[in-house]
């Protein structure tokens, strides 16, 4: 993917003019540190820098407009001057977390990001990243889920768990504040379905929303939508 093909594609995913030139900056020192790191803490599935940037970076702000939608509706009331949190629940290297935080960041926006891992040596590798880039709006917490407070969270992200099983789902339903939502990142429509369903009692209702993820257009990724 070249220049103009990389800015085009974070256009469309509502990342735009100079925002786009810091927020490819950081991008490039993120996955150089991703690929320094990664054979010995296992951050992600590659270490090439092209699929980096597209199945990884291009992969996790694919739902940032969507995810800034769903944050912006409780920009309401008393909640005007008060920041709203998002967790990356298990957060590994940092996917989604930090490509969404930085765009955040950068857009100005009234967000705090956690980084929730619970390996230890992860959590170092996503301290140095928040350094590196600057991160204002992002910090690390070395914790397991289930030892997070109750309704800590307006929204939760996370890409790591599959399928989402009764067990997680509980403990992310009593993280996340009432009205507040988890966004899952996943794949092929059929299997989400399944996985649902076996957690209907739990999740009786959500939404799913096609990501447009510019150069995997071939591999369906979807995000899931729950409201608590």
């Amino acid at each position: 993917m070249n220049k103009t093909e990389l800015y085009k594609a974070f256009e469309n995913c509502g990342i735009a003019g100079e925002i786009a030139h810091s927020f490819e900056a950081k991008m490039e020192d993120y996955i150089k540190e991703i690929i320094l790191y990664n054979s010995a803490y296992n951050l992600t599935n590659t270490s090439d820098h092209d699929e980096l940037m597209t199945r990884h970076i291009l992969d996790s702000i694919s739902a940032f407009k969507k995810i800034k939608e769903l944050v912006e509706k409780k920009y309401t009331g008393a909640e005007q001057n008060n920041y709203l949190y998002i967790a990356d629940i298990g957060s590994g290297g940092g996917l989604p977390g930090i490509p969404l935080a930085t765009a955040f960041m950068l857009s100005e926006s009234k967000i705090k990001f956690e980084l929730v891992e619970r390996m230890e040596k992860r959590c170092s590798f996503l301290e140095n990243c928040i350094a590196i880039l600057g991160l204002k709006n992002v910090q690390v917490i070395n914790s397991e889920a289930e030892r997070i407070e109750p309704e800590k969270y307006d929204l939760i992200t996370f890409r790591a768990f599959r399928p989402l099983d009764k067990k997680m789902t509980k403990t992310l339903l009593k993280i996340v504040k009432s009205e507040g939502f988890l966004c899952a990142y996943k794949a092929r429509l059929e299997s989400i379905k399944e996985e649902m369903e076996q957690i209907k009692n739990l999740v009786p209702d959500y939404k799913i929303e096609n990501l447009n993820v510019p150069g995997l257009e071939d591999s369906e990724r979807n995000l899931v939508i729950i409201q608590k």
